[in-house]
């Protein structure tokens, strides 16, 4: 039997791959948008609905960037919100383990689990920069090196809340007027270096047992995180040849873990472009990429590499003769640095644009593009569908340029495609999440995984 595909449906943020500024696009805060995507991805069965978190707007040179303007709403709100709206979607949140404790997060979770029968599903991530912590209450104390260990000793507090409750532990009997079957559920405690809580958990457990459980890091430490602790890895790696290789090197860290091989499902971020003919296709892709990377955007984004002012360069002229400024603070907050060694990076990206005869604008556009599926409806189902059954990737979370209908050409040319090659649902066939991954049901401590 093939592999079958997952799918996911990206919320598009406000950021350099949204193009705000097309007539077809919409709000990017009116819930009437998160609806219209949750909806069109559920009509195309997708398992889960993906929504990133912003906790600070970015700035740049110290000005709030251009593309950050109208921020980003509470992710729990809206999921919990979408819940309502939605009946067999998975909702899943970006929600950062550095700022937060688990006891809040746990309960919260938990409680958008039951409020959508079993769909809820929480990206990890983490977070060392003093300029996002100063908007709480310990701004900027955890060191780099620390991160990853509060996330891992984070996700286990978290599961040991959950556990805490029996999932017979309500029994609600009528006859004896004995609502719960055990004496004292709920009851947790947990003494380790970076938490040491306890009392009652207040929330029964939930009906998947555990939200599910992903993360998004690439690093050594990253990827180690994810082979312990997750159930789904968000991956940027788009080519066939670095998704094989990254598949394999992930499902051997899940092996050392004592964990099955396909105990993690590995999702890289897509973006499609579909034509009537592949050149068509093409044709569109070149005018979205110009429209995503604007001349002022991408001297925005070449000076996050430079870690200087460019404001004076020509985005259609040559890339900067210096190097990098790899000595002073960076002029670019809030957002993650392209490369752990800019000046080999920017030596690279020199070297690219001698090759092609590439200017910065249609420099930054080839680097910094994520996979792309393009060409007619079957070839882009035939493109995602070789990827998955040669092992590159078990699904797409699929980022759309237009906020809120980039995903209604995708669900109506391509989708029944995927369903004809019986690679994709035609329905859905469970209710909860992990159901829908065919993920087992966590059992607490000592009583074994439910089957799936």
């Amino acid at each position: 039997m093939p592999k079958q595909i997952i799918l996911a449906a990206h919320f598009p943020g406000v950021n350099n791959q949204t193009v705000w500024s097309d007539p077809a696009a919409g709000s990017q805060i009116d819930f009437a948008s998160f609806t219209h995507l949750a909806r069109t991805a559920e009509r195309g069965t997708f398992d889960f609905f993906f929504l990133a978190e912003g906790l600070r707007l970015r700035e740049q040179r110290g000005r709030i960037h251009d593309l950050d303007v109208v921020g980003r709403p509470d992710t729990l709100t809206v999921l919990a919100a979408l819940a309502s709206v939605t009946t067999h979607l998975g909702l899943a949140g970006t929600l950062n383990a550095t700022f937060r404790e688990p006891y809040e997060l746990a309960r919260q979770l938990a409680t958008l689990d039951h409020l959508s029968g079993g769909r809820s599903a929480w990206n990890v991530v983490t977070s060392s920069d003093a300029f996002t912590g100063e908007n709480f209450r310990r701004g900027g104390y955890l060191d780099h090196a620390l991160r990853y260990e509060r996330a891992g000793e984070f996700v286990r507090t978290a599961r040991e809340l959950w556990d805490s409750w029996a999932s017979d532990a309500v029994s609600g009997d009528r006859a004896t007027g004995r609502y719960l079957a055990e004496a004292d559920p709920g009851g947790f405690t947990h003494a380790g270096e970076q938490f040491d809580i306890s009392g009652h958990f207040t929330v029964p457990r939930s009906p998947q047992g555990h939200p599910v459980v992903i993360q998004a890091g690439d690093s050594p430490d990253g990827r180690d995180f994810a082979a312990a602790h997750a159930d789904l890895i968000f991956s940027r790696h788009g080519t066939l040849e670095a998704g094989q290789a990254f598949h394999a090197d992930v499902r051997a860290r899940v092996v050392r873990n004592g964990r099955a091989p396909d105990a993690v499902k590995i999702l890289p971020g897509a973006t499609v472009v579909l034509g009537d003919t592949d050149a068509e296709a093409q044709e569109r892709a070149h005018h979205i990429r110009r429209q995503q990377v604007s001349p002022q955007t991408a001297i925005l984004l070449l000076e996050q590499l430079w870690n200087r002012d460019l404001s004076g360069y020509d985005p259609e002229g040559p890339l900067p003769a210096q190097d990098p400024d790899v000595s002073a603070d960076t002029i670019s907050q809030g957002r993650t640095r392209f490369s752990r060694d800019p000046v080999a990076t920017a030596r690279q990206w020199r070297a690219l644009a001698q090759e092609k005869g590439l200017g910065i604008r249609d420099l930054v556009i080839e680097v910094t593009g994520r996979q792309s599926f393009i060409g007619t409806p079957a070839s882009v189902a035939e493109q995602m569908n070789h990827a998955v059954q040669s092992d590159a990737a078990d699904g797409f979370i699929l980022v759309p340029h237009l906020t809120p209908g980039g995903l209604d050409e995708f669900v109506d040319r391509v989708v029944p495609l995927l369903r004809e090659r019986g690679v994709f649902r035609t329905g859905y066939t469970g209710t909860t999440l992990r159901e829908h991954l065919g993920l087992a049901v966590p059992a607490p401590a000592g009583r074994g995984p439910v089957p799936a």
